[in-house]
């Protein structure tokens, strides 16, 4: 095998390569204690090195107590299991293109940073004289509701007035087919406990929403990303997939997709459960932002049924993201299985977020706070489009509502090099890559319009793209 790599020390990246491999394996639970390490010939093969190169490796990796070698029997996995590390599984990423580092990043920040790349709203926007409202109400109401835990399901009246919400949608849902959670991503992971094993193939969009990577990696799934158009997933793409990886899962948003602000189109959606009966696939629609549209696109979980499509929503983008509730829709014969789940790993809900959001929902105060809301984000949209265009960057799709634009930066110049510049201006940008699983979009930004209000944004990134043309042309 030819391992010429053109520099000096290359022999030495080969080996490195592989160690990292190892370790990979080891962190992402492929490889556990005890188990045994492929062939030194069965692996060069793998790696496409010598076998010389594999014997170094394991050499190295037994020095260091990371595996052991039994004489005449070959390579083990040493030790006990070390602590899932998310960072080690997967190829390592500079921090400016971690989506785990983006989070965080942003979560931390302080008041005087600007945050176009986070993903959510401002606290000003926020209703906060409803919430006050709210939590007087329910500081009034029976004891019960602050210091109990909720029912199994979750609270009842919140349930059926959930119910009446997604039949606006098309979406037929008795209370009891609804469970409460704290989350959109809690539902997520009880959905991906209940209905994955690690190894298992899972669909979702590139680019998609950076979190489901996060959150698919730590359950050990294959992620597979099917380019998204303004109109949906790629279907001829999406039927290769399913045909060669035979997956268990596609998530997706439906509606005011994150982060491209597209809409699925009922022909593409009818298309797509098509796909998902032949070939046994369910379909995780999360429509966390069904409140921000101004008008309803279709949902997947209509034109379903619940038969293959689970559905889930979430309150804190919306109304807060302290007041952590959110549910998921599914077929009664799975909802018993994740209330069990559900259980064992939080016990019982909050009920007092669950009486804090009925409230809010039954005195008028949520349907005023989005109304407003959506039109303050349209006059945002428009004003971060147009200070946008005069630097080259310009919308993928003009989206019809939402906080999100997903935008294509100047020719040559690398949206993570606009990030890693910008947080020294006190800046957080989300480039492209983050979102995407094939990581192609390098050229891309996601900016969230309602985090925009900040001039020197607009300013950093002229003077960031000058730089890299200019760079670029010397």
């Amino acid at each position: 095998m030819d391992e010429t790599l053109g520099f000096l020390g290359g022999s030495s990246t080969l080996v490195n390569r592989v160690t990292h491999e190892i370790r990979q394996r080891i962190a992402g639970r492929t490889l556990t204690p005890g188990a045994k390490l492929p062939s030194i010939r069965s692996f060069a093969e793998t790696m496409s090195v010598s076998k010389s190169t594999i014997v170094e490796a394991y050499d190295r990796l037994a020095a260091e107590g990371v595996i052991q070698s039994r004489r005449g029997s070959g390579f083990y996995v040493a030790g006990h299991l070390p602590p899932l590390s998310l960072a080690e599984i997967g190829p390592r990423l500079d921090h400016a293109i971690d989506p785990l580092w983006v989070s965080r990043t942003s979560l931390d920040a302080n008041d005087d940073m600007a945050k176009p790349g986070c993903g959510w709203l401002p606290s000003s926007w926020m209703p906060e004289a409803g919430i006050r409202r709210a939590l007087r109400a329910v500081a009034r109401a029976d004891k019960s509701s602050l210091t109990d835990y909720a029912s199994p399901l979750g609270l009842k009246p919140l349930r059926q007035l959930l119910a009446r919400r997604m039949s606006e949608h098309g979406i037929e849902a008795a209370a009891d087919q609804i469970m409460l959670t704290e989350s959109g991503t809690q539902a997520i992971d009880l959905l991906c406990r209940f209905l994955i094993e690690p190894g298992d193939a899972v669909i979702v969009d590139d680019p998609c929403y950076f979190n489901f990577h996060a959150l698919l990696k730590a359950h050990r799934a294959k992620v597979i990303g099917v380019p998204y158009t303004p109109n949906g997933p790629d279907l001829d793409h999406f039927a290769e997939v399913v045909a060669e990886y035979s997956p268990r899962l596609y998530i997706t948003n439906s509606a005011l997709h994150n982060p491209t602000g597209a809409v699925l189109a009922p022909v593409v959606a009818h298309r797509l459960l098509k796909l998902a009966e032949q070939h046994g696939l369910t379909i995780i629609e999360d429509d966390i932002f069904a409140d921000f549209e101004h008008e309803p696109a279709p949902r997947l979980a209509a034109f379903d049924g619940l038969d293959r499509v689970v559905h889930i929503g979430s309150f804190s983008k919306s109304l807060s993201a302290s007041v952590r509730c959110g549910f998921v829709a599914a077929r009664r014969d799975w909802i018993e299985g994740l209330v069990d789940l559900r259980i064992a790993t939080s016990f019982g809900g909050g009920r007092l977020a669950a009486e804090l959001v009925l409230s809010m929902l039954k005195d008028g105060t949520y349907r005023k706070h989005m109304d407003s809301l959506r039109t303050q984000l349209a006059r945002s949209m428009g004003d971060t489009i147009a200070k946008l265009k005069p630097l080259g960057i310009i919308p993928w799709v003009e989206p019809r509502g939402g906080m999100f634009l997903w935008c294509k930066l100047p020719d040559g110049v690398d949206a993570v090099k606009i990030a890693q510049r910008g947080l020294a201006e006190g800046i957080i940008f989300a480039p492209g890559n983050v979102f995407s699983q094939s990581k192609a979009a390098h050229s891309y930004m996601r900016f969230n319009v309602a985090q925009c209000a900040d001039p020197r944004i607009f300013s950093v990134l002229e003077g960031l793209i000058a730089d890299q043309t200019a760079a670029a042309n010397s």
